[in-house]
């Protein structure tokens, strides 16, 4: 079809001669996006994932022992056997033993951002570890104090190339990437989609062609204290876009923002239940190959990713940035920016700036700190 007759087509299906004011929107990625696609430049190929089937992690209850097969730990349990494992706790880390057989996984950042430095002692301990994944690099806490999609990534790549300096390119199929997938479905699905594209790029340049572990968590940058049923809705969108999107790995927080029940966290594993076995989307390869949107906007991330990577690596790399408080004050810029549509219901947040239930009671100056990466809830300023 030629794009006169795209447009037209778009025209009656909306019923309007100015769909441009309909379907432009703006984004503070500052991603390009078109009202509508006809096709893509550079069609892209198969994005893999390193597992074959998405795992459903669920935090770890004896109850679901007979059937989970994936489960977050934070505390020893014994005789956990033919069931992969993610370990969040150093401690409980540094007294399992795994046999080789055993599928365990690191979720322990190494980097210490407080003292801005790498734990050189735990990545030794977890490297000495027989775990199917040892070294893992944490970027939910970007997401979830506001760092833009290109800011995640291109710290993600920093930070991978911090961890090959210090231990050399071997490390490279033993990392884990932890993220936080937020509200902006088809950008999240194009971030997982992007990072894959990224890492492998600068895997080649060190004589490799890896691809990364992805472990995606739902974000909860935007949910709200007052808005539980909004929450699960929000975060079951945030599932499937990490599941389309490619991750390996997905982790449902739960949605009940201020506490956790039993029940509660028995919904929040459902969530993904019901997306894989009724959706069956955790199957795939690479489900969104070929939309010519996801396609467009995964190429762009990428590139501005890369971009914002060169410019770390310039200026010195991401431990020296962080240590002049620079790659702090991106994100808390950016950050502010965002809190600020919110406020102005440029972002919708139902519940909270759409159909109300508060009125704003802490400026997003008060929220953020341009010195400190610190998880902040959109909803917080109403709360």
């Amino acid at each position: 079809m030629s794009n006169t007759a795209w447009e037209n087509l778009v025209k009656k299906q909306l019923k309007t001669e100015d769909i441009y004011s309909v379907l432009t929107k703006e984004n503070l990625e500052g991603i390009t996006v078109k009202p509508f696609y006809d096709g893509v430049s550079l069609p892209m190929t198969n994005l893999p994932k390193v597992e074959e089937n998405t795992h459903l992690v669920a935090r770890y209850h004896e109850s679901l022992e007979e059937d989970v097969y994936a489960f977050l730990l934070d505390h020893n349990v014994e005789n956990l056997t033919e069931k992969t494992i993610f370990i969040d706790n150093s401690d409980l880390a540094g007294h399992i033993s795994p046999k080789e057989e055993d599928q365990y996984f690191s979720l322990i950042d190494v980097f210490d951002e407080k003292e801005t430095a790498i734990n050189d002692q735990l990545v030794k301990e977890l490297l000495a570890k027989q775990f199917r994944r040892n070294i893992c690099i944490d970027i939910s806490r970007h997401q979830n104090a506001g760092a833009a999609i290109y800011q995640q990534l291109g710290i993600a790549l920093a930070k991978t190339k911090e961890l090959i300096e210090t231990y050399g390119s071997e490390i490279l199929n033993k990392l884990i990437f932890r993220i936080a997938v937020g509200a902006n479905y088809f950008f999240e699905m194009a971030k997982v989609r992007a990072f894959k594209l990224v890492f492998n790029q600068l895997s080649k340049e060190y004589e490799a062609d890896e691809i990364p572990y992805i472990f995606a968590e739902t974000s909860l940058r935007n949910k709200a204290v007052a808005d539980n049923e909004n929450n699960l809705i929000r975060s079951t969108l945030e599932l499937a876009a990490a599941m389309i999107g490619g991750a390996d790995a997905v982790f449902s927080n739960n949605y009940l923002v201020d506490r956790s029940t039993e029940n509660s966290e028995e919904i929040s594993f459902k969530q993904q239940i019901v997306l894989a076995y009724e959706s069956i989307i955790n199957v795939f390869e690479d489900a969104s190959n070929g939309s010519y949107f996801v396609e467009d906007i995964t190429r762009q991330i990428s590139e501005k990713s890369w971009t914002y990577f060169v410019e770390i690596e310039e200026a010195g790399g991401y431990l020296e940035l962080m240590k002049k408080e620079i790659i702090q004050k991106q994100i808390y810029q950016h950050a502010l920016e965002e809190q600020k549509w919110v406020e102005e219901g440029r972002i919708k947040l139902i519940g909270v700036n759409l159909y109300p239930k508060l009125e704003v009671k802490k400026s997003a100056e008060e929220l953020y700190s341009e010195k400190e990466i610190k998880a902040v809830r959109w909803a917080e300023m109403f709360e």
